[in-house]
């Protein structure tokens, strides 16, 4: 008895998403077919044209805006972002500065300090001897 493997497959919003580009804006084929974890690989490893131009002119889905502009995805919502991005907007939002934006990015470091103190905490608890 053999048993065959059968390639692994996964939707197109998944691979977009693993790829980090926004789904409506990839070809017609790619939002139509399955991709495999090897087209996957392969489209990591050496992107197309199509995919390279994505990456670097969008537009972005939100957890892309939301790490370019230092925000978390909430973030983006309180601020009334909810679609992609192009660079282009990303950059001027960025040399415009809005008020919204600057309070997300204020909020987005104290969140990020507080996980660092917690994680030296619990790294300072689990160092001690226990009695």
């Amino acid at each position: 008895m053999t048993s065959h493997k059968t390639a692994q497959t996964m939707k197109p919003a998944t691979a977009a998403k693993k790829l980090g580009v926004y789904l409506q804006a990839t070809p017609a084929e790619f939002q139509e077919g399955v991709v495999s974890r090897g087209e996957l690989t392969a489209l990591q490893a050496d992107p197309p044209a199509w995919l390279l131009e994505l990456r670097r002119d969008g537009p972005h889905p939100r957890p892309v805006v939301a790490a370019k502009l230092g925000v978390s995805i909430a973030g983006l919502a309180r601020g009334g972002v909810t679609d992609a991005l192009t660079t282009a907007e990303i950059d001027a939002l960025k040399e415009d500065r809005p008020e919204w934006l600057e309070k997300e990015r204020a909020t987005q470091a104290e969140v990020r300090k507080e996980s660092v103190r917690i994680k030296e905490r619990n790294a300072e608890r689990a160092a001690r001897p226990r009695s």
